[in-house]
């Protein structure tokens, strides 16, 4: 497996990993996926739609910060709605950047 590969399914959790198995051994119908887990054919394709968020937030070469994958992918999730991610992003970079700001008095304790 390559180091790309491993790094985009390490992101996902248990469950993401089961669903993705699930919806192979179904042959990716998503019809299938629903009836399997009892729920709508909609809930499935947001489920997917999701997934395909997470993966490609591994890819992109633009997202540099840990943090910034994971609050991405908590709003792929659903879990943290989009303006607080951006918020959250916004307030981390600003903290990263004060934390490595050279000392304007030159004080090197």
């Amino acid at each position: 497996m390559t180091s790309s590969l491993r790094e985009w399914i390490n992101q996902l959790s248990d469950e993401d990993v089961n669903f993705l198995k699930r919806f192979i051994l179904a042959s990716g119908s998503l019809k299938a996926v629903a009836a399997e887990y009892g729920v709508s054919y909609p809930t499935i394709r947001l489920r997917v739609d999701r997934l395909i968020q997470k993966i490609q937030l591994v890819d992109d070469a633009r997202v540099t910060s840990e943090f910034e994958r994971r609050a991405r992918a908590l709003y792929a999730d659903g879990k943290l709605e989009l303006d607080a991610m951006r918020e959250l992003i916004k307030l981390h970079d600003a903290d990263s950047q004060q934390m490595f700001k050279p000392d304007p008095e030159g004080d090197a304790t």
